[in-house]
C-alpha cells in the first residue's frame, strides 16, 4: 500500500484492482482542502443539531443543501466566482465517491473545471459516514443522484 492515510481509496484499503481512479480519489480529497482550507481528516460543525462530522460529509451535505459558500475558505471572505466555487465543489464530491465507477476520470474533471461539460450534484459519500462518531447524519435519499453505471447514469447533468 501507499499514499497517505485520508487521501487513500477505498479500494486500497479493501484490497481490490488499483486504478487510475484511486488518485482521482485523491484528487478530490485535496480539491476539497483548497477549497475550505480545511484538512479532510478534521470533524467539523454540522449544521444537522450542532453536532460534529466528518468535514468531506459535512462539505457534501453542504454541496447537496446548495450551500456551497460555507464550503469557501472563510479567509477569502465570500470573494470567489460562484460558478467556479459549484464546478470545484461538485467535481470533488464526486471525486470521493466509494466506487471506482462513480468517479468521473480526470479528463472529464478538467472539461468540468474548465466549464466545457457539466455535472450534477453527486450523491453524499456513504462510505466516508462509517467515519463519523455520530449515526444520526441526514442522508440524500434522492435515487437520481445515484451512481448506477448500469443504467449510464453516472454523472447526472445540469
Amino acid at each position: 500500500m501507499r499514499g497517505t492515510m485520508g487521501y487513500l481509496a477505498p479500494e486500497w484499503i479493501s484490497g481490490v484492482s488499483i486504478t487510475s481512479k484511486a488518485d482521482v480519489y485523491s484528487y478530490g480529497k485535496m480539491l476539497l482542502e483548497i477549497i475550505s482550507g480545511i484538512r479532510n481528516s478534521k470533524n467539523t460543525k454540522g449544521s444537522h443539531d450542532g453536532r460534529f462530522m466528518f468535514f468531506p460529509v459535512w462539505a457534501s451535505i453542504k454541496l447537496n443543501e446548495g450551500e456551497i459558500l460555507s464550503i469557501l475558505d472563510t479567509r477569502l471572505e465570500g470573494k470567489a466566482d460562484m460558478e467556479e466555487l459549484d464546478r470545484a465543489c461538485r467535481v470533488a464530491c464526486w471525486c470521493i465517491q466509494e466506487h471506482e465507477e462513480c468517479r468521473p476520470s480526470m479528463r472529464l474533471v478538467v472539461q468540468i473545471l474548465e466549464g466545457v461539460q457539466q455535472i450534477g450534484i453527486p450523491p453524499i459519500p456513504n462510505h466516508l459516514v462509517g467515519i463519523l462518531e455520530d449515526e444520526s447524519t441526514v442522508f440524500n435519499s434522492d435515487s437520481s443522484l445515484i451512481c448506477d453505471s448500469e443504467v449510464g447514469n453516472k454523472y447526472p447533468t445540469v
